[in-house]
């Protein structure tokens, strides 16, 4: 186990540093190139902090999908095979749930602002 900060502690406070006490005094292309910088930190900081929930996540659906275990590389292996060879589609039960979810959690750490994704995980009253 490592000593704290985290890594995540760490991303936070370079990214809060880089935006209040960098960017402010930057112009043009410096200013841009900042931003870039600062997006490309903000998917790191959201893969270390979303990944390993969501990878155990699309895991377990894969496991009970298939009825089988494994890593899972191996097990979206084998379910593009079974969808592949038609064994598998959109009427097979729970295979449009896990294409759904997997599809919002990647989201999650790509793009957590895009219109559609913010739609998708919506609490519907």
């Amino acid at each position: 186990m490592q000593d704290h900060p985290s890594a995540i502690a760490v991303l936070d406070i370079a990214i809060a540093h880089l935006r209040n006490n960098t960017l402010p005094d930057l112009k043009g292309r410096a200013a841009f190139d900042l931003r870039v910088t600062l997006n490309a930190l903000q998917l790191v900081r959201r893969t270390l902090a979303l990944t390993p929930e969501s990878d155990a996540a699309e895991r377990a659906r894969l496991e009970a999908l298939l009825g089988e275990t494994g890593d899972l590389d191996s097990l979206n292996r084998a379910f593009c095979a079974r969808i592949e060879a038609g064994e598998m589609d959109l009427a097979t039960p729970g295979l449009a749930a896990h294409l759904r979810a997997t599809a919002l959690e990647k989201l999650a750490v790509d793009q957590p602002t895009y219109s559609a994704y913010r739609r998708g995980t919506e609490t519907k009253d």
